[in-house]
């Protein structure tokens, strides 16, 4: 299905940072607006295993109704690189990434930060992204990479998901989920 329709599903996952972890928030929600669903889940702030938290947390939520994972960029929880193929695969159905600011990518960045096996690793999964695709959402541009879906697809489904401003709706609730979590996994 490329085509979203009132009653279709995304999940939207946004991560928060704290000191040591990231609290991913997981939001199901359907094209209509209807928030449908949640799951919280944990990775560690500099390391390398957001992948592996973003396919725990769409096991444990168990919705085969999900028709999209839309993801809130690519490097969350400094430099914890997102593997979008092995989340598609994981996940069987497309990933979209979204970010909402224009950039010249992370490559320098990432050989700045990190050497050895850490910068080596970050790399190879930076490299085997998919490009960026520009699109105006709402009059905001916004920044897309998918895996299993191609441009003008993910340009329909980000369309459908964004009632107004750049943000999805998926991952403008998932965002505040996000934060939440954290915040209240911080509190003593």
């Amino acid at each position: 299905m490329t085509d979203p329709k009132g009653g279709s599903r995304a999940l939207g996952i946004a991560f928060s940072d704290g000191a040591n972890q990231s609290a991913l928030g997981c939001v199901v929600v359907r094209a209509d607006r209807v928030v449908d669903g949640f799951v919280f889940s944990t990775c560690t702030v500099g390391g390398l295993d957001a992948t592996a938290a973003v396919i725990e947390a769409i096991e444990r939520l168990d919705r085969p109704d999900i028709q999209w994972v839309m993801l809130a960029g690519v490097a969350p929880a400094w430099f914890n690189i997102l593997d979008l193929e092995a989340i598609e695969t994981a996940a069987d159905r497309p990933v979209l990434s979204v970010s909402f600011e224009e950039s010249e990518g992370l490559a320098a960045a990432i050989d700045r930060e990190f050497t050895g096996v850490e910068q080596t690793e970050r790399r190879q999964r930076y490299d085997r992204l998919p490009p960026r695709q520009e699109l105006v959402v709402s009059g905001e541009t916004v920044f897309v990479r998918s895996v299993g879906l191609d441009e003008e697809a993910a340009a329909r489904v980000i369309r459908a998901y964004t009632p107004e401003g750049g943000r999805p709706e998926p991952l403008r609730v998932a965002r505040s989920a996000a934060r939440a979590y954290r915040r209240d996994c911080d509190s003593p």
